[in-house]
C-alpha cells in the first residue's frame, strides 16, 4: 500500500533534511544590511575558509577553473583531514565554491607559498605527531595557522586589498569569524540514526492517516445519527423529524468498515480518533448533505452494496479529500501528514472499490506490498548518504554553468538527484525510464518551476557518463 512513489518522496524529505543538519560547522550566512566594515568581514570570513580547503587539498574554485594548490597538500597531514572533509560536505560551502569566486583564484600564488610556510611551522610539526587525530585536533591546528601565519602575511594583506569593499577591521573580523566556526565544532553522529528512525516513523505515519481516512467515514456517519437522534427530541419535532430517512446512517459499507477486523485491531495498537476534532466534522458533514452526491443517493428508493460503496467513493474524491479545513488539520495532527493527503487519499479511494467489488469481507491494503517494498526506503537512504560525496562530485561535473546559475540551484535538487542517482546505480531491476521521471515529477512537485528541466537533464547527462565507463548496464 505504501508505494514506491511515497517512499521516494520520503527519503528526499528525509535527505534534505539530513544534509541540512549534519554538518559539525556553523557555517556563518551573508549579512542582509550592514556596514562596510561588516559586509567585508564576511568576505574575508569565506575567502580564508575556501583558503583553508584548498590547502587541504581540495579545489575550491569552481568547476572552470583548476588550481595547482590543491595538489601540494598530496602527501602531507594536511591532506583531506575530518576538519577539511566535514567542511567540503557541507551543503553552503558547496554553494561557496560552484559559485566560483573570482577573489580567491587571485590568491593561488600566495597559498603555494603559504603551504609551505605551514609545513615548516613548528605547529604543524606538533601535529604530525598525534598518531590518529580527530576534528577537534585538527581544528586547533588551524586556528593557530590563521592565527599566526595567515592573518599575518602582507601579501595575502596585499592581494585582499584588490576588494574595494576591504577594511583593515573587517578583514581582521573575518578572521575572528573562521577561527568561531573551527571553535564551534560539536559531534553530529547520532544526526544519521535520527534520520534512520524519522524515515520509517514518517513511513508508518503515512499508514496511519490511510486507517484515519477510512475512519473517518464512520465518525462523520455516527455524527449523522446523533443529528437526527437530537432532531427526534426537539420540543417542535416535525413529521420529518420523527420519521427521518436513515438511508445515510444505514450504509451498508460504513456498517462492514466499522465492525472490519483489521481496522479494528490497527486502531487498538494505534488508537486514532476525529473526536478533538468536532468543528472540522461538523463542516464536512454539512458540505456533504447540502451536497448533490448526497441528495441523489437519499433519493434512491433500494441502493445496494454496491450504491452504499460508490456514495463514500464519491464523496471522499469530491468532498473530503479537496478540504481545505481538512489539509489545516493535517499538519497540526502530525508533522508527517503536510504531503500525505493526496497518496493517502487514492489509497482510501482504491479500498473503497475494492468494497464494492469483493463485498464486506474485503481486506485493507497491507502496509508494504512485498518485503523488497519494506527495504526499499531504508536501503535508499542509507546508500544516498554512505555515497552522498560521490554522487555530488558527479552531479557538480553535469551542472551546466552557461545554462544553469549555479548561485540559484536549489538544494531540494541537489537532494533529488542524489536521491535518483542512488536508485539509478543500486537498484538494478529498477527500469532507469522510470527512475528518472519518478524524481522528475518530484522535482516539479516539490522543488522550483524549473527544477523539473534541470533535474531531466542532468539525470541524462550523468546517466551518459555512467553508461560509457560501464557503471550503468540497464537501458
Amino acid at each position: 500500500m505504501i508505494n514506491r512513489v511515497l517512499i521516494r518522496v520520503k527519503v528526499v524529505q528525509m535527505l534534505y533534511s539530513y544534509l541540512l543538519t549534519r554538518s559539525e560547522f556553523k557555517i556563518e550566512t551573508a549579512p542582509e544590511s550592514a556596514s562596510r566594515d561588516k559586509r567585508y568581514a564576511y568576505t574575508a570570513y569565506v575567502n580564508l575558509l575556501l583558503l583553508i580547503l584548498e590547502l587541504s587539498g581540495y579545489n575550491v574554485c569552481g568547476p572552470t577553473h583548476k588550481s595547482q594548490v590543491p595538489a601540494l597538500a598530496k602527501g602531507t597531514r594536511l591532506a583531506s583531514t575530518k576538519m577539511a572533509h566535514s567542511l567540503a560536505q557541507d551543503e553552503e560551502v558547496r554553494t561557496l565554491i560552484m559559485r566560483g569566486r573570482s577573489d580567491i583564484k587571485l590568491l593561488d600564488d600566495v597559498a603555494a607559498r603559504l603551504n609551505k610556510a605551514i609545513l615548516s611551522s613548528a605547529t604543524y610539526k606538533d601535529f604530525s605527531k598525534i598518531k590518529d587525530p580527530e576534528i577537534k585536533d585538527e581544528a586547533q591546528l588551524w586556528r593557530t595557522i590563521i592565527n599566526t601565519i595567515i592573518v599575518r602575511d602582507e601579501q595575502l594583506t596585499d592581494i585582499l586589498r584588490q576588494n574595494p569593499d576591504f577594511t583593515v577591521k573587517g578583514f581582521e573580523t573575518g578572521a575572528k569569524m573562521l577561527v568561531n566556526t573551527l571553535t564551534g565544532y560539536s559531534d553530529t553522529r547520532t544526526l544519521l540514526s535520527d534520520a534512520h528512525r524519522d524515515l520509517v516513523t514518517s513511513l508508518d505515519k503515512a499508514y496511519e492517516l490511510y486507517h484515519s481516512l477510512l475512519w473517518l467515514t464512520v465518525e462523520l456517519t455516527r455524527l449523522q445519527e446523533r443529528r437526527i437522534d437530537t432532531a427526534k427530541e426537539k420540543y417542535l419535532a416535525t413529521d420529518d423529524d420523527l420519521n427521518p430517512n436513515t438511508r445515510f446512517i444505514d450504509n451498508k459499507f460504513i456498517a462492514a468498515l466499522a465492525s472490519n477486523q483489521q481496522l479494528e485491531e490497527y486502531r487498538n495498537q494505534n488508537p486514532i480518533s476525529w473526536a478533538d476534532n468536532h468543528l472540522l466534522l461538523k463542516s464536512i458533514l454539512d458540505r456533504i448533505v447540502a451536497s448533490d452526491i448526497y441528495n441523489a443517493y437519499m433519493s434512491d428508493p433500494d441502493p445496494d452494496f454496491a450504491a452504499d460503496c460508490e456514495l463514500w467513493r464519491q464523496i471522499m474524491k469530491n468532498i473530503i479529500l479537496p478540504d481545505e479545513d481538512l489539509a489545516e488539520s493535517m499538519e497540526s495532527m502530525s508533522v508527517y501528514w503536510n504531503d500525505d493527503l493526496s497518496i493517502m487519499g487514492t489509497f482510501v479511494i482504491k479500498t473503497i472499490k475494492q468494497f464494492a467489488r469483493d463485498g464486506e469481507s474485503t481486506r485493507l491494503l497491507e502496509k508494504y506490498k512485498d518485503k523488497e517494498d519494506e527495504k526499499f526506503g531504508p536501503t535508499l537512504f542509507g546508500l544516498a548518504v554512505e555515497n552522498h560525496e560521490e554522487y555530488r562530485a558527479i552531479i557538480d561535473r553535469h551542472i551546466d554553468a552557461a545554462k544553469w546559475d549555479t548561485e540559484r540551484i536549489a538544494l531540494m535538487d541537489i537532494v533529488i538527484l542524489e536521491t535518483a542517482l542512488s536508485e539509478i546505480l543500486n537498484f538494478p531491476s529498477v527500469p532507469l525510464a522510470v527512475s528518472v521521471n519518478e524524481y522528475v515529477e518530484i522535482a516539479n512537485w516539490y522543488s522550483t518551476a524549473r527544477s523539473g528541466a534541470f533535474v531531466n537533464g542532468l539525470l541524462a547527462s550523468a546517466t551518459s557518463e555512467l553508461r560509457e565507463s560501464g557503471r550503468l548496464l540497464k537501458s
